[in-house]
């Protein structure tokens, strides 16, 4: 089975932006602190983690970064099975 390394690409790009535009969202509506919150008593850790108030410019830095990094996991994954299973 031949992949199209673009397409993987732009679903790593589109997946990992996609978490991170949720998260961003999370932390303007106030609701990410109480979910870390939550994570950290499900898993018995004791951190004081604590999340700064939404910042348009980082928002935007973290999505874009994170559709990049998407990207280009999708696209070395896809290539990888593209060797891998060459006929």
């Amino acid at each position: 089975m031949h992949t199209n390394a673009s397409k993987a690409g732009q679903v790593g790009a589109i997946f990992l932006g996609g978490v991170h535009v949720l998260w961003s969202a999370l932390v303007l509506l106030g609701w990410a602190q109480p979910l870390v919150n939550f994570s950290m008593w499900a898993h018995m850790v004791e951190k004081g983690i604590t999340i700064k108030p939404f910042e348009f410019g980082a928002a935007i830095t973290v999505i874009i970064v994170a559709s990049c990094v998407g990207y280009c996991v999708g696209y070395a994954l896809s290539t990888i099975w593209n060797k891998v299973h060459r006929a």
